[in-house]
């Protein structure tokens, strides 16, 4: 029975993960959407504007990524998360805006239209679900549960009032044991 609750333990965890990583996605695709298309009708060229608008949805996500999806998780190595984040969206951003250059230049799909479902479904797709799979994986590493616990233990008694670090000792036990000795 443990087993089943670990496991489902696990797959709660990761749907919430998931639940968070595509509410930050949902933003950045606005945010991609918007200057892609800003861009791509004030004259600059259609791949140019991708990477453009990616590059802003990259920065945005990751801010929402560090600082709500993946809280929880090791801060220790700071540059490091920022070199491997930087590098996977790059790998993203060639999957993102190389599915576009294919639909437009490769094969003349050229309209406002074939644009954005070159890049902000079908290209996004894909990227998406590298983006996601090499954040978790490689990124953002998760903390070890026990020290995840005690930082989160030791940031709620930091914000409560009159909560002490240490545990309260277990005084009515010790008074009812000393009662029982008195009474035989």
């Amino acid at each position: 029975m443990s087993h089943r609750r670990a496991v489902r333990s696990r797959l709660e965890r990761l749907v919430r993960e998931i639940a968070k990583f595509g509410a930050i996605g949902a933003i950045g695709f606005v945010v991609n959407t918007i200057v892609f298309n800003t861009c791509r009708h004030s004259g600059l060229a259609v791949v140019r504007s991708g990477v453009i608008a990616t590059c802003i949805a990259i920065a945005a996500n990751y801010v929402g990524n560090r600082y709500w999806t993946y809280r929880d998780c090791d801060r220790s190595r700071r540059s490091r998360e920022l070199t491997l984040f930087l590098l996977f969206s790059g790998v993203g951003l060639v999957i993102e805006n190389g599915i576009l250059a294919l639909s437009h230049y490769g094969f003349g799909f050229t309209s406002t239209v074939a644009d954005n479902i070159a890049k902000n479904v079908v290209g996004l797709g894909i990227g998406t679900v590298f983006r996601f799979w090499s954040y978790r994986t490689w990124v953002f590493k998760r903390l070890p549960v026990t020290q995840a616990a005690v930082e989160t233990a030791e940031s709620f008694l930091a914000a409560t009032p009159g909560a002490s670090a240490t545990p309260a000792a277990p005084e009515v036990p010790r008074q009812r044991a000393r009662a029982s000795a008195t009474r035989h």
